[in-house]
């Protein structure tokens, strides 16, 4: 009986530190500022999306093994490559060619990399000055760019074979952009004033 007990508690005692803080002020502030009558009407963060492009090293099996190394280590989840659909000659793209990687974070994965993102791999980014407030969707979902992985701590600058970008989407229940736009930056991301 005890055991259960203990082990019921140890599983309680772990909660992210944006969790706790999206809890204890986020809620409260978005339902002062948006005026909800319910808790369940303030919007929260659903999932976050980390995509990368392959394009350069599309027949090089090695270089795709790498990144997929490294995005792993990022986000600390097996990345899904991401295949051609349809043939594009410009591009010299046949179909079933893997063209990209992508890792889909939720629960507690999703808030560690949040955590992550904003108090270590933002402040690493050089002339940083703010997150862009143009990226929203119309529906409440944020999306940012990085130009190097360089910035993440996983990521060692000597083993690094060649430097590449990734896009970072944050999906909200908000309805609006507004309403994603404060609940984002009360959870800590920085943008631009």
């Amino acid at each position: 009986m005890a055991t259960k007990k203990a082990a019921a508690k140890a599983e309680k005692v772990y909660k992210s530190r944006i969790a706790e803080n999206y809890d204890k002020e986020v809620v409260p502030a978005l339902t002062k500022q948006f005026g909800y009558k319910n808790p369940m009407q303030v919007p929260k963060l659903v999932k976050i999306v980390i995509s990368s492009g392959l394009g350069d090293i599309k027949d090089n099996a090695k270089s795709i093994q790498i990144a997929q190394n490294e995005l792993k280590q990022i986000t600390g989840q097996q990345p899904i490559l991401c295949k051609a659909k349809k043939s594009v000659a410009n591009f010299k793209v046949r179909e079933g060619m893997p063209i990209g990687l992508k890792v889909t974070l939720r629960g507690k994965m999703m808030y560690d990399f949040y955590d992550k993102f904003v108090s270590i791999a933002l402040p690493r980014v050089r002339d940083f000055r703010g997150l862009s407030t143009e990226s929203f969707d119309g529906k409440g979902n944020y999306c940012t760019g990085m130009k190097e992985q360089l910035i993440f701590p996983e990521i060692q600058y000597d083993q690094v074979e060649k430097i590449r970008g990734m896009d970072i989407c944050f999906v909200t229940t908000a309805k609006t952009d507004e309403e994603a736009r404060e609940l984002l930056r009360a959870m800590g991301l920085p943008f631009k004033r």
